[in-house]
Formats: C-alpha cells, sequence, structure tokens
C-alpha cells in the first residue's frame, strides 16, 4: 500500500512508463504460458497401475517364427489372457491391412502392450508380432531393437524351417534371449518330440525350457506368460538421466502427421516437452504420447525401458524426416547422450515398371501410390515413360511377396487398375575407365555397340539361398537349383529326415516364380530364406521384342545368354496370340543384341484376286498376283502398325 501511494505522488510520465512496463511483462508471461500450456486431463486407472510398476517388472518380447506358424494366433490369446482385449473378438486383431487378413500373413509389425498380474504384482509386457516372410526381414530386425527376448515359434508339425533359422541367428548376433515355444500341438500330425529335438541340436535350445501350447485352443498359453517373466530379463534404464529414445518405426496418420514408435533407454518425455533429432538436427514439440493398447491411448509421460507412440505438435509432415534407427533427445541435452548406432537401411532387390491402364487415371494412381509409401518406405518410386504404354513409374521392392502385396493394396484400397511389368533385378556395369553405374531399368541398358567399345565387365546380384526340405525331395531340389545356374556351397541333415542346403543363385532366377516352382517340386515342404550375396561376373545380354524391325520399348529384359532361345520362342509364340491381323504382314521378332533368336510370322489379309477368273491362262493369274504383292510392299512400307493396349496388359500378364 505505501509503495503503491509513492507511485502516486510521481509525475504523471514516469508514472505511464512504469505502467507500460508492467503490462509489456504481464503479456509476454501470458503468451509463454499460452504456448506451453497442456490440458489437464484425469489419471486413468490403467496409467495408476503403469506408474506403480518399477521398470525391473517391464518386460520387452517379440515373437518370431516362419510363415504361418502361428505367431498372430498365439498374440490374440496373449491379448486375450491380459484382458487387452475381449475373448472371442475379432481374429488376428495386431493385422491391421486389409491384405494381411485375407492372406493370412503379417506384412507390417504390430505392437501391443499388455498388464499382467503374476503372483500378487503387476507386470508390463510389451509385445512385438513381426511377419514371418523373408522379405519383410527389416521389419523383424527393427523389432529386435526395442526387444529384451524373443519367443522363437515352430509347428508342431512342420518343425524347424528356413525362417526359423534366420530369425534364431539374427536374434542370436543382437544378443536377445530366446524362449523356445512349439505350437499346434493339438493337431493329429503334430510330433512335438521331434519339434524339440530339432530345436536342440540346430540351435542348441534346451527342450526343458521350452513350452508346448496350442494358440488356437489356449491350451498352456498361461503358462507362457510365466516363463516370460521368468526367462527374458527386464530392460535396462535410468529414468532420472536425460532422455535418449531410439525411433523404431513410423507411420504416417491423415490428421496427427507422423506417428513414431519409440522405446525409451534413459529419462522420460511428456507432452510439452521439445525434442532434437540426432540424423537431421531437427526440432520438434512433442504433441502425445502413449502405449499401444492395442489401439492408440494416451498417457501422460512414457519413461525409461517403455515402448510407446509419440507425434509432434505440429506434426511431422514429411515421413523422410523420420529415419528409423534415430536417437531423440530433449533440447539441451545433445552433448549428454550418446546416440543409438542406428539400423541398415533395406536395400531393394526387385524391380517393376507400373502404367495405369487408362492413362486419364495417371493423377489418380499417381495420388494412390504416393498414399501407400508414407507408410512403407522400403518402396522405391521414380517415373518413367513408355511409347506403347505411356506415363508410369520404376518401383523397387524389397522381393517378390512384397510386390505382390503392394499391387494388392492398390487395387482393394484405392481401385486402382494397373499394368505391372515382369520383376527385374538391378544389374552393375563396370566401364573401361574403371567406373561402375547401377543399372535398374533395361531401357537403361548399354546396347551392343556401347558394349564392345566402353563396357569392361557386367555383373548381376547373387543371394545366399537356405532351403530346408524332406530328404525324399532332395534329388529335385539339387536338380531344381542346378536349372536355375544355383552353386551349391553347404549340405546338412540336422535330422534323419530333414536335410538344410545352401545354393549361391542368381537374383534374377530367384524373382522368375523359383519359389513356386520349388513348392512344386516338394508338394509344399519345402521352405526357403535368402540374403544378399553381392555382385558376381556374368554372361548377361539385353533381349527385346521386334514388330516389324522397330523395338517395343515396353517389352525388353536382361538376361543370362544360356536362356535366350528359350525365352525368345516363348515372348514371340504369347506376343502373337494378342496381336490382331493387318491389311499388310506382321514380322514379331525377338532380339539378344544383335541377333535376333526367334520370329514368328502374322499373314495379311487377303483379297481372293483369282475369283473373277474362270478359265484364264496361268500368265494372267500370275500378274494379279504379282501386283497384289507389290500392292502389299507399298503398303507395309507406308504403314504403321497399331498394336493395341489391351495386347500389352496380356503379354504381361501372368
Amino acid at each position: 500500500m505505501r509503495c503503491f501511494s509513492r507511485l502516486l505522488r510521481l509525475p504523471s510520465t514516469i508514472r505511464t512508463q512504469y505502467a507500460r512496463q508492467f503490462l509489456q511483462t504481464t503479456r509476454s508471461f501470458s503468451t509463454s504460458i499460452a504456448h506451453f500450456a497442456q490440458a489437464s486431463k484425469p489419471v486413468t486407472d490403467l496409467e495408476r497401475r503403469i506408474q506403480a510398476i518399477p521398470i525391473s517388472r517391464f518386460r520387452n518380447f517379440c515373437i518370431v517364427a516362419h510363415v504361418d506358424h502361428g505367431k498372430s494366433t498365439l498374440s490374440d490369446r496373449l491379448l486375450e489372457l491380459t484382458g487387452t482385449i475381449q475373448p472371442g473378438g475379432n481374429k488376428q486383431i495386431l493385422d491391421k491391412l486389409d491384405v494381411e487378413r485375407e492372406r493370412g500373413i503379417t506384412v507390417k509389425a504390430q505392437t501391443c502392450s499388455m498388464l499382467y498380474n503374476y503372483e500378487g504384482e503387476d507386470y508390463l509386457l510389451h509385445l512385438v508380432d513381426t511377419p514371418g516372410h523373408v522379405d519383410f526381414r527389416a521389419e523383424v530386425s527393427r523389432s529386435y531393437a526395442s526387444c529384451g527376448g524373443a519367443l522363437l515359434l515352430v509347428d508342431a508339425s512342420q518343425g524347424v524351417q528356413a525362417q526359423t533359422v534366420a530369425n534364431f541367428y539374427l536374434a542370436f548376433s543382437q544378443g536377445l534371449t530366446l524362449v523356445p515355444v512349439v505350437n499346434k500341438v493339438d493337431l493329429p500330425s503334430a510330433d512335438a518330440p521331434r519339434a524339440l529335438e530339432q530345436m536342440k541340436t540346430t540351435f542348441e535350445l534346451e527342450p526343458e525350457n521350452a513350452v508346448l501350447v496350442s494358440a488356437k485352443t489356449g491350451l498352456n498359453v498361461e503358462a507362457l506368460l510365466s516363463n516370460v517373466i521368468k526367462q527374458i530379463p527386464c530392460p535396462i534404464g535410468d529414468h532420472t538421466k536425460p532422455l535418449r529414445l531410439l525411433l523404431v518405426d513410423s507411420w504416417y496418420d491423415n490428421y496427427k502427421g507422423v506417428i513414431l514408435l519409440v522405446r525409451i533407454f534413459d529419462g522420460q518425455v511428456k507432452a510439452g516437452d521439445q525434442v532434437v533429432s540426432f540424423a537431421t538436427g531437427l526440432k520438434y514439440f512433442v504433441g502425445e504420447v502413449g502405449i499401444m493398447y492395442p489401439d492408440q491411448t494416451p498417457q501422460s509421460s512414457l519413461r525409461a525401458g517403455q515402448v510407446g507412440y509419440i507425434h509432434f505438435n505440429p506434426g511431422m509432415k514429411k515421413s523422410q524426416e523420420a529415419l528409423s534407427g534415430d536417437t531423440y533427445t530433449t533440447v539441451g541435452s545433445e552433448n549428454l547422450v550418446e546416440p543409438y548406432p542406428g539400423f541398415e537401411e533395406p536395400k531393394s532387390m526387385v524391380f517393376v515398371s507400373a502404367f495405369p491402364v487408362d492413362q486419364g487415371d495417371h493423377g489418380h494412381l499417381e495420388d494412390s501410390i504416393n498414399q501407400i509409401i508414407l507408410n512403407d518406405r522400403s518402396v522405391t518410386l521414380q517415373k518413367e515413360s513408355s511409347e506403347a504404354l505411356g506415363a508410369g513409374w520404376r518401383l523397387g521392392f524389397l522381393g517378390t511377396l512384397h510386390c505382390s502385396v503392394f499391387e494388392d493394396r492398390l487395387r482393394q484400397e484405392h481401385g486402382a487398375s494397373i499394368i505391372i511389368t515382369p520383376p527385374t533385378v538391378p544389374f552393375k556395369v563396370i566401364w573401361k575407365d574403371e567406373t561402375e553405374t547401377i543399372i535398374q531399368n533395361p531401357a537403361s541398358f548399354p546396347d551392343a555397340n556401347d558394349s564392345y567399345r566402353r563396357v569392361a565387365e557386367l555383373q548381376e546380384p547373387y543371394v545366399s539361398a537356405t532351403i530346408t526340405l524332406p530328404e525324399e525331395y532332395l534329388g529335385k531340389v539339387i536338380e531344381l537349383c542346378e536349372i536355375n545356374r544355383g552353386e551349391q556351397k553347404e549340405l546338412n541333415f540336422f535330422t534323419a529326415t530333414q536335410v538344410i542346403l545352401s545354393y549361391d543363385l542368381p537374383l534374377a532366377q530367384l524373382v522368375d516364380d523359383f519359389f513356386g516352382k520349388l513348392k512344386s517340386a516338394t508338394k509344399g515342404y519345402a521352405s526357403l530364406d535368402y540374403e544378399d550375396a553381392g555382385f558376381r561376373r556374368s554372361s548377361i545380354v539385353k533381349m527385346q521384342l521386334l514388330v516389324n524391325k522397330e523395338p517395343v520399348d515396353a517389352v525388353s529384359r536382361i538376361v543370362h545368354t544360356s536362356q535366350v532361345d528359350r525365352l525368345g520362342r516363348q515372348w514371340v509364340k504369347k506376343f502373337k496370340e494378342h496381336v490382331e491381323r493387318q491389311m499388310f504382314e506382321v514380322v514379331i521378332q525377338a532380339a539378344a543384341g544383335k541377333k535376333i533368336v526367334a520370329r514368328e510370322t502374322i499373314k495379311p489379309f487377303r483379297k481372293d484376286v483369282l475369283a473373277k477368273l474362270h478359265a484364264a491362262d496361268v500368265s494372267r493369274k500370275r500378274k494379279l498376283l504379282s501386283k497384289q504383292k507389290e500392292g502389299r510392299k507399298k503398303l507395309k512400307a507406308v504403314g504403321n502398325i497399331t498394336i493395341e493396349h489391351e495386347a500389352f496388359q496380356k503379354f504381361l500378364a501372368k
């Protein structure tokens, strides 16, 4: 009160200055408060239970197995047992895509947190359901970074298969604790002792640590949860240290922007924090944090040891900014935190060209492709054009199944009508000036003249393939691999009846439906896994289709010289079926380099010029036929053959 009376005694000009300063400070204070203020939400029972659990009672684990060994079904049973979802609801709740449910496969790793009360204490379990197919191995590798252990699942009727072996070595190299699980023990064909014996001899996993379950009926699944708690170690971290979180995965939301799936190693993160990326240096304000339970469930904070999601406000708009394996920390703690080493980005192994059936749909198809790529950054994309098929795109995929799933998603989710060319693989050209070029499109392959003048060496990619199969089919599989230019590396009997076969195969042969041929040769009992084995010198040539000596740019392919004759005959015979007859002769040829390897001829429509002659002299007949022949030559010289769009569509169809 005394200060206020003294202020009134001052001259009016000084009083005005004091008042102005006072208003400025209060105004800036209120603005900063409004910027960082967060709406206070009531703490839910779920969050209260999670906050009471120490890091020693966290368990992060994933389920890994070969295709169709029951990972998603087992995930459903675990979610039901822990009360995360209601029993008897949707099947395979973690498979979010239509194509996953339709094909019965997992394409993208999905996560979920669970609360489980064991011996009177709450445990926070974090589960990752991973894909089983080799094309999506990068998803499995990323999942391991957020986990301390893995359930190695084996089908009791099929035993150890190729992807089981690959997943084991991947998990073993990252130091994860493995819990062996034998699934489908309720089937009449189940042979659990054989599966346990295979796991002991192949992986040195003790049978007494294994859990025998039936994910379909729920038999013994509860014992699996107690084994997870006993065998898998808790995550290591300190919530009092500066924030250190790892970006494991990301996906795009139309309203929130890019949402990040993160593993917190140290510290804690909450809405309103400002974080910075080590990889890009960009800074963001955290808008929301939460866990997947099984859908996005907001929380007030995430702390060390937890796996959850975060999104920013304002949102991250470009999915390219979310680099898997990137480390984030709070602004100001950059020098206190050691970034995580990161992940190796998967490389595209298979390339196809895609064109709209109707060029009027080009804009819609481009939007559809870009929308899917937002959630699948392993797809590479660049524009290309073809004289025959118009404007399109060159797409790169991790494998043939990845390509097939992408095509299905375009058709189902976006109603797109699309022409896909047969898959090709990248090739390497080493020039005489010792530079190297990777060729992803056959149109860029050096022509025959360049090959002699400038090219020193041509190389094609190889893969190391591991095939597991019953011993009775060994002869057929070896024959199939030899036909496909394979080089045998190893042959092991890991049981009396099961064989592991290792071959180095050209990737071009592998993408040419090798897996389908392998399944046919072994009645579906063989399984295949492969990994990149680099480039090797090879005798390869560009083969293309000529119609009346003009190349058809939509139909060209790089092939090994040993396959040129067979493929050439197939091409010209198949293309002839889809090209309509013209008023002049049409010659269809397959050319490898400068050499023509196969030819088919479509005869022209022909008018019967002899119909009006009855008893005429033979020289008169010859004269009329010769005149008709000259007219055909003239027509052929000036006439352009028109090949219908549908002809290419039918020719490129499998």
